[in-house]
């Protein structure tokens, strides 16, 4: 049951800082086809909560971010990681190594100084994939491919990690349905300690898994007569083609839904944080009350 509170203190309202009236100032971050992206950007509720002023990709070879600026008026600053760390004598972009994190702290640093002229108030990181401390600068809203709030007896959250990671484990588990969630992305040491670790925004509605005849005991067994190195084509198993069938059946009917009404949430001051609880309102003039159920329906509303 969610409790009422008085007073939420002014600083810890997310984009208290923007005035009354004015539509804070969006960026979003993008590597790919930008599908994520394209959805918010049609969205006219997000439109009229927010205002994007920069597209940003890190792989301005495979990423439509040109294409999607073009096409909706908007800035893009292209600036490739892959030619950043092969100037800094680096062949992988991997976090793995001293060198790869400080060459990517190099990079942030950069990218930092390009955008700074945009004066973003948040960002949306709509399929980006490389981790960056840029969510030190101002609140960074990811989605993930997993139900963020499913977590083990430690309160650790179970379904993490990177491209079809959370999918997979979530079926090993046994689960039957998936989620996807919002998170404000935090600042990482550790890629795989600090991951999808940020405060939980939202999750969608849940999705059934097409099994295909596939049981629970055929994936466990491939999973474990997995070699212990991933090749570098993919596993190239049913588990893997499971899990990518569902991802991709996911962002559809989960990402695409659930990322759009965060995104408006959020934009319109419905968020605020305080001694480590999420509050929300309905809008600006009515009463925060604490979250325990963060659950959107597809039609727009919060179920509360």
């Amino acid at each position: 049951m969610n409790t009422s509170v008085d007073i939420i203190e002014k600083d810890n309202i997310f984009l208290n800082h923007v005035a009354d009236g004015k539509h804070p100032n969006m960026a979003i971050f993008l590597s790919g086809v930008g599908s994520n992206a394209e959805k918010l950007l049609a969205d006219k509720s997000v439109i009229n909560a927010a205002d994007p002023v920069v597209l940003i990709t890190d792989a301005p070879e495979k990423s439509k971010a040109g294409a999607i600026g073009k096409k909706y008026n908007i800035p893009v600053e292209e600036f490739s990681i892959r030619e950043f760390y092969r100037s800094h004598g680096l062949k992988s972009i991997s976090l793995a190594s001293a060198e790869g994190r400080r060459v990517r702290e190099l990079w942030t640093d950069e990218l930092r100084k390009r955008i700074k002229k945009y004066n973003i108030d948040f960002a949306v990181l709509a399929g980006f994939e490389p981790l960056s401390n840029i969510t030190d600068d101002f609140p960074c809203l990811n989605v993930h491919p997993g139900d963020l709030s499913v977590v083990n007896s430690d309160g650790v959250r179970l379904y993490v990690g990177l491209h079809n990671r959370p999918v997979e484990a979530a079926i090993l588990a046994g689960e039957t349905t998936l989620r996807a969630s919002v998170i404000i992305a935090q600042s990482f040491s550790n890629a795989d300690k600090d991951m999808d670790n940020g405060l939980l925004l939202g999750v969608s509605q849940s999705m059934p898994i097409e099994f295909e005849g596939l049981t629970l005991d055929e994936l466990k067994k491939i999973h474990a007569n997995r070699p212990e190195r991933k090749p570098s084509g993919g596993w190239n198993d049913a588990l893997e083609a499971l899990a990518l069938r569902s991802q991709n059946s996911l962002k559809v009917c989960g990402d695409h839904v659930i990322l759009p009404l965060v995104v408006r949430d959020f934009a319109r001051k419905c968020f605020a944080c305080q001694s480590g609880k999420l509050y929300y309102r309905q809008d600006f003039s009515a009463e925060f009350k604490e979250v325990i159920s963060n659950e959107y329906a597809s039609d727009g509303k919060r179920i509360i």
